[in-house]
């Protein structure tokens, strides 16, 4: 298994479908200006992730919107609020759950597009803002708080919201967590740690409390570091990682695929599998592209894989 010399093969992302110019209204907004620098912004899209139906589901943050796209490409804006959504995952029961920056933990209705909120505290305090959530295959709920933190303010927090109810955190000095997920059997949680450059790795006891927390991967280049993850069916892990690409690392953290840009200007930042297929949001551009994959993805609590 260990082959420190296996050639990596690389693969050009392709366009699949454009948020439509309708949706399109460039300016500068209260999440730009901290997040992109004061750039006039027309969208920022995140969190894709598939319904049973074939639908694409993702979000737009400085909008506050949500959108559903067909199978064809065709958008549908199922609603729009005052918050900024990041993190975006499917239950199975069909509701879609939302990590907002401003609000929290959120639940939306798929067909009203009405908003409620599950958590908008944690202990009674504020959380330092939202990312990304990821569901165990028991129904527990794995998500990130990461703000604005960072090396110099490692205070970045990864809680889990049992499927009782019970809320949870597991770590308290993330230098920025964000995108996050689970291994196969659901026995190793893995976090994105942007700011670092690095993947942590949580294995969990029998009752579920982390042990030997320890860096799965370390990455270098780009302009930022990794933001979304995910697992696939023989617990390789896909990482978007800013300015560079979406890696391909096999079950030993050893990197076997490299889907990059080009020579376009993209930012791609978070993933969601179809099968083998990978589709992926181009932050940037307003774009969703695709690639193909050696390996599916890891079946999703939603039921979808």
């Amino acid at each position: 298994m260990l082959n420190p010399f296996q050639e990596v093969r690389k693969s050009e992302a392709r366009p699949f479908t454009s948020l439509p110019a309708a949706y399109r209204k460039k300016k500068r907004t209260a999440w730009s200006d901290p997040n992109r620098q004061g750039a006039a912004v027309d969208s920022f899209l995140e969190g894709p992730s598939f319904d049973r139906k074939g639908n694409l589901w993702c979000v737009d943050i400085p909008f506050g919107r949500i959108f559903r796209v067909s199978p064809k490409g065709d958008w549908d804006l199922v609603t729009q609020y005052d918050g900024w959504p990041n993190g975006l995952k499917i239950h199975k029961d069909g509701s879609i759950f939302v990590c907002d920056y401003r609000k929290g933990l959120l639940k939306v209705n798929e067909k009203t597009g009405a908003i409620e909120t599950i958590l908008g505290t944690a202990f009674s305090e504020g959380f330092k803002g939202l990312n990304d959530l990821h569901f165990a295959d028991n129904g527990d709920l794995y998500f990130t708080d990461q703000g604005q933190s960072g090396i110099a303010d490692a205070t970045g927090r990864v809680y889990r919201l049992r499927a009782s109810g019970e809320l949870q955190r597991l770590v308290t000095n993330a230098p920025s967590p964000n995108g996050v997920t689970l291994n196969g059997k659901n026995t190793q949680v893995y976090v994105a740690i942007t700011r670092a450059q690095q993947i942590w790795r949580l294995p969990l006891m029998a009752g579920g409390t982390p042990s030997k927390t320890g860096v799965a991967l370390q990455l270098s280049g780009g302009h930022a570091g990794p933001d979304g993850i995910e697992m696939d069916a023989e617990d390789g892990l896909v990482v978007c990682h800013l300015g560079v690409g979406v890696w391909r690392f096999d079950a030993n953290m050893l990197p076997t695929h490299l889907v990059h840009a080009g020579k376009h200007h993209r930012l791609m930042t978070n993933i969601a599998f179809q099968g083998k297929k990978l589709f992926i949001t181009d932050s940037m551009n307003g774009e969703i592209l695709t690639a193909e994959m050696p390996v599916a993805g890891k079946k999703m609590f939603s039921g979808v894989k």
